[in-house]
């Protein structure tokens, strides 16, 4: 294990968990209700990656400006509760690698955009007992891009930025490992394409889930 990063902050949907059917299906259940145009699982890969709220503003004609907007996303929740593992699982490797990391003596967190409920639930569904900090958007912490998400993990499992590094599969990632002053390993298999990652700046990128121990060996070696 590389002597100075003992700490993996990862982001979940589209890096750990294939969420984007459920997602859909969530989003569309809301469309109907409401009489809007249903969106394919390309479109909604689109708008993910910055919570609920603005996902729901994506998706929705007009937006915020939508005068029933808030009950609309409410409908988007409450059948998201219910059938949030529906379809979702874990994306090839990622079981194996989150048991070596922890065998390995890494120290395992997860920050998300997606609604603090769903993320602890999920984790704990999923990646008991390899996930020990699982943090979601909450009224009480700023959301990603801003820092505070990751630095509250760090908090949890008492690591400094210097020991660790986090994983992400999209821009908001990128820019927030930055303003978290933390390096940024990307993964190809999620909600943004190598070639997306690459023009917003992403240094590493992994293709597999194996990918990252040597991007994390890479690193060690800087």
């Amino acid at each position: 294990m590389p002597q100075n990063i003992d700490t993996i902050i990862f982001d979940l949907d589209g890096t750990l968990l294939d969420t984007l059917t459920d997602l859909t299906n969530s989003v569309n259940y809301a469309m109907e209700r409401f009489g809007f145009p249903l969106h394919s699982e390309d479109a909604v890969r689109q708008m993910v990656g910055n919570g609920v709220t603005v996902l729901m503003e994506k998706a929705i004609p007009g937006g915020h400006d939508f005068p029933e907007f808030d009950r609309c996303l409410k409908e988007f929740q409450e059948h998201y509760a219910l059938h949030k593992k529906d379809f979702t699982c874990p994306f090839p490797g990622i079981l194996d690698f989150l048991k070596k990391a922890s065998e390995s003596g890494y120290k395992l967190a997860v920050v998300s955009n997606k609604f603090d409920l769903a993320v602890k639930g999920l984790c704990e569904d999923f990646f008991t007992p390899y996930i020990t900090a699982a943090i979601g958007e909450s009224p009480q912490v700023a959301r990603k891009p801003a820092p505070d998400t990751v630095f509250a993990a760090m908090k949890e499992l008492q690591s400094p930025p210097e020991r660790c590094v986090y994983v992400g599969d999209s821009d908001v990632d990128i820019t927030t490992a930055e303003n978290s002053g933390i390096p940024c390993i990307c993964v190809s298999w999620g909600f943004r394409s190598r070639e997306f990652l690459l023009s917003h700046g992403a240094k590493y990128i992994a293709d597999r889930a194996d990918d990252m121990w040597e991007i994390l060996s890479d690193m060690q070696a800087l």
